[in-house]
């Protein structure tokens, strides 16, 4: 009777299975399949999927071993090419997931590896016969949003405090790095910006470029607008930045300072007493005291003249910026990697880290400029701004200036 019994089940599950196979149910009525699920390009419900974090110095072939990966498909791995997959690129605290496949012998085998370097995109490691890898990413939703802010004690705490994402102070920062110091922001300035929110599977990663800002500051309005014009035949980039509403720049020729700093410990002068030495001497710079490590920049385009170490000034980058300027570097801990003597460097790249070496009390850095060969104080020195629109081209700023207005 047990056998029987058996023997009617395997037939009505059969059945079924057949119904099922039709779009019916059992009792005839049809039914839709349950549509199949993917992600980066898999069928996920088709696997057992187990979610992991990178520790703290796991290797790639660690972690497969940990999942029940083979020898043979370890090796298989290893030998990958690093333009597939470079394993130097695995940071602890990402996210992986393992996906098992049970086969004939109801054994789970592992047959993908997922390497999630950021929420949009994926590394998927193929542990069939032949090992391979592929890259997906997630689409990226593009949604422009508009917001206003008044600053109550910096931009950083008004983007938080408003629920604005972070990286729009440090957009905002680049924008307006010519013409606003933001170490002299005071209450009740404040922003109206548009700009493009990036989101992954309704989480926000990001933002995109912001398209008008008025930012209001020192008593003023300042406003910038972008403007992008490129030539559709050639790729040509006719006309590109930030400018006010008369067509203006707000892009100089070199910005304000070449670090974030905490404080000026020292300013230009023919006579001061020199903090190591107790002479007074000149001190045709200005001293910005900054931790260690701080990042230095370019403040403008132009070529490195000398890096090395000279004597009391320390690691030294100069770079000549045009006829007229050129700048320099002092006391750097290190140099920028791969900073070479008549390399270009663009406004606000990378040269260097503050330090104190040299003859100094303490990590800052010195930065000095000349003008036509004659030192100037830094902080005094005009900057001129570069090209304005053009004026065949006015007509297309003012559609955008009317546009963004009317939504600030």
């Amino acid at each position: 009777m047990v056998k029987g019994f058996k023997f009617c089940i395997s037939i009505f599950c059969l059945l079924g299975l057949m119904a099922c196979q039709r779009g019916e149910t059992a009792t005839g009525e049809a039914e839709e399949a349950a549509p199949v699920r993917y992600e980066y390009g898999l069928p996920v419900d088709s696997f057992r999927i187990d979610t992991f974090t990178v520790r703290e110095g796991q290797t790639l072939g660690g972690i497969l071993r940990d999942l029940g990966a083979t020898s043979q498909q370890i090796n298989r791995v290893s030998v990958l090419p690093s333009d597939q997959l470079d394993v130097r690129t695995i940071r602890a605290g990402k996210t992986y997931y393992a996906l098992y496949r049970a086969d004939s012998t109801e054994q789970a085998t592992l047959r993908y590896w997922i390497y999630l370097p950021d929420r949009r995109h994926a590394t998927i490691l193929h542990l069939t016969d032949t090992p391979h890898v592929e890259f997906a990413e997630k689409p990226l939703v593009i949604q422009e949003r508009c917001a206003e802010v008044v600053i109550e004690s910096s931009l950083w705490n008004a983007m938080v405090g408003n629920g604005l994402p972070v990286e729009l102070a440090l957009e905002l920062s680049e924008i307006y790095a010519w013409t606003i110091d933001f170490f002299a922001l005071q209450k009740g300035d404040s922003i109206r910006v548009c700009y493009d929110e990036q989101y992954v599977d309704d989480a926000r990663i990001g933002i995109g470029r912001i398209y008008a800002c008025h930012f209001y500051h020192g008593g003023k309005w300042q406003p910038a607008y972008w403007l992008d014009l490129t030539d559709s035949v050639s790729g040509k980039v006719l006309c590109r930045g930030y400018f006010d509403e008369e067509g203006k720049s707000l892009r100089k020729a070199f910005l304000k300072a070449p670090l974030n700093y905490k404080r000026i410990s020292s300013h230009f002068s023919y006579a001061r007493k020199h903090p190591v030495f107790k002479i007074v001497r000149p001190h045709t710079g200005v001293d910005y005291a900054a931790p260690a490590g701080t990042p230095v920049v370019s403040i403008g385009d132009g070529t490195v003249i000398e890096k090395g170490y000279k004597g009391q000034g320390g690691n030294t980058v100069k770079i000549r910026h045009n006829s007229t300027y050129t700048t320099a570097y002092l006391h750097l801990s290190r140099y920028a990697q791969g900073l070479q003597v008549g390399q270009h460097v663009s406004q606000g790249q990378l040269i260097g880290y503050v330090g104190a070496t040299g003859a100094a009390t303490g990590p800052h850095l010195d930065f000095r400029v000349w003008k036509n060969g004659t030192p100037i104080d830094p902080l005094k020195m005009e900057s001129p701004p570069v090209e304005p629109v053009p004026a065949q081209y006015k007509p297309q700023l003012d559609s955008i200036v009317a546009l963004y207005n009317s939504k600030l």
